[in-house]
């Protein structure tokens, strides 16, 4: 059996992760939380949510002796030049106030008409290994603002991004849905066929 440690302490990334994740790996792997492994918070210290994905993972595997796997993600607006982006989880100054994250930016975003309110969500997955190989992928999810959360599901600012080919919002979908299609499944799919044709797990 192959142990992997998911270097996070979102509870909502975690469970979206470890739903992609175990079976993409396969039935034989075991996945190690960052709280069940005794991981305290990882500072995000890169300027691309690729470099904050393997600071983490690099992280994670140097304090576990394990094969680590993180994520870093973001919602990024067009007419913002790409922002939140990074800072998603902190825009309104706080790490992971979700609710004052949203608000400020429907808030940011109050005058721009919806031809205009084009976004996507953004994933960068990576994986280090024990012995120091680097494994990285991306993910997009293309879409749009709407001017008001609607929706019960998923987290952060899901309840306002609507994806495209769709009308109803991330948080709107079932999990199985939004898993289905998401950044995080095109970034940890690619990353899950790097992993096994490079190293066998």
């Amino acid at each position: 059996m192959t142990t992997f440690v998911l270097a996070t302490h979102n509870d909502g990334k975690r469970r979206e992760l470890l739903a992609i994740l175990l079976p993409a790996l396969g039935e034989d792997t075991h996945v190690i939380t960052a709280a069940e492994a005794g991981l305290g918070d990882i500072p995000e210290t890169g300027v691309t949510f690729a470099e904050n994905a393997l600071i983490k993972a690099r992280a994670a595997a140097q304090a576990t002796g394990q094969t680590s796997i993180a994520d870093d993600s973001g919602i990024a607006v067009d007419v913002l030049g790409g922002a939140p982006g990074i800072f998603s989880a902190r825009w309104a100054g706080r790490h992971g106030d979700d609710r004052a994250n949203l608000e400020l930016l429907l808030a940011q975003l109050s005058d721009i008409s919806s031809e205009h309110r084009g976004a996507q969500f953004r994933c960068a997955a990576a994986a280090v290994t024990p012995d120091g190989r680097e494994f990285s992928a991306e993910g997009v999810m293309p879409g749009r603002l709407a001017t008001s959360p609607s929706g019960e599901h998923g987290f952060g600012y899901d309840p306002i991004f609507v994806p495209d080919g769709g009308d109803i919002s991330a948080a709107q979908m079932t999990p199985e849905e939004k898993n289905s299609r998401s950044h995080r499944r095109v970034a940890f799919d690619k990353l899950a066929a790097v992993l096994a044709a490079q190293t066998g797990l």
